[in-house]
């Protein structure tokens, strides 16, 4: 109830927000099991059984193609759902006419990874996710999602219990700007208005943290270390104690 009140009055000005940016994979939340090479893993071996392909030959196949590989090119021109995950069948069809499939069955598969990735049941928290959120929230920040992700992000974050904790989710699939594109961040901005703080908090040094100090929003690396960050760590429940400055960076 606290958290719902803060959110409207600071809307109608009572305040000055502070607003903590969030990513999503890798920072508050995983895929059990593995990204997309582990979704086209599983649709193999769902579709022919005992066709055993190594991760890395999949992989090799999905380096581009992806929105976020070319962030500097925007993708306005696509709303919706379909055309987002049409965008990127031809990617998949490659992938697995790669490792041998014919044609028609690699159609056929690619056009079965939607459902595979976007299973709600494969999505899981880190285990300090919630109480990290609660308790920057008790200390009055509001929280957004900013993140490069399918347009099933808002259905992922509610299947975790995830939605009362945030004021916003941008998600690139919608917006069409991905991280580290300075727009991306511009629009979150915009959108929050004058906020007396910001801070981006991401697990990619170069998509979330110097995407985000390209617009003058300090950043904080979490669950890696980077020799150029100023503020890292490893662990989300160390983001309150860097943010009011009585924790080193590292």
């Amino acid at each position: 109830m606290f958290y719902v009140w803060y959110q409207v009055a600071a809307l109608e000005g009572l305040w000055s927000m502070k607003v903590l940016i969030w990513d999503f994979d890798g920072t508050l939340a995983y895929r059990a099991g593995g990204m997309w090479t582990a979704a086209l893993q599983e649709v193999l071996q769902r579709e022919v059984p005992g066709r055993d392909v190594a991760a890395d030959q999949l992989q090799a196949h999905l380096r581009s193609g992806f929105p976020w590989h070319r962030p500097d090119q925007p993708h306005t021109r696509i709303k919706s759902a379909e055309q987002w995950w049409a965008a990127l069948v031809p990617v998949f069809e490659q992938a697995f006419k790669g490792v041998g499939l014919e044609s028609p069955q690699a159609t056929f598969m690619a056009h079965k990874v939607q459902g595979v990735y976007a299973d709600l049941e494969r999505w899981r928290l880190f285990d300090d996710s919630l109480s990290t959120l609660a308790r920057l929230t008790s200390q009055a920040w509001t929280h957004v999602v900013l993140s490069n992700h399918v347009p099933e992000l808002q259905q992922i974050i509610s299947h975790l219990q995830l939605g009362p904790h945030l004021a916003r989710v941008f998600n690139s699939a919608e917006t069409g700007y991905e991280k580290p594109n300075p727009q991306a961040f511009l629009l979150v901005l915009e959108v929050m208005g004058d906020a007396a703080a910001v801070w981006m908090i991401g697990d990619s040094f170069d998509v979330d943290i110097v995407g985000a100090e390209s617009v003058g929003i300090p950043g904080i690396l979490v669950r890696h270390l980077h020799k150029d960050a100023r503020d890292c760590c490893t662990s989300l429940s160390l983001v309150p104690t860097i943010i009011d400055g009585t924790r080193a960076g590292t």
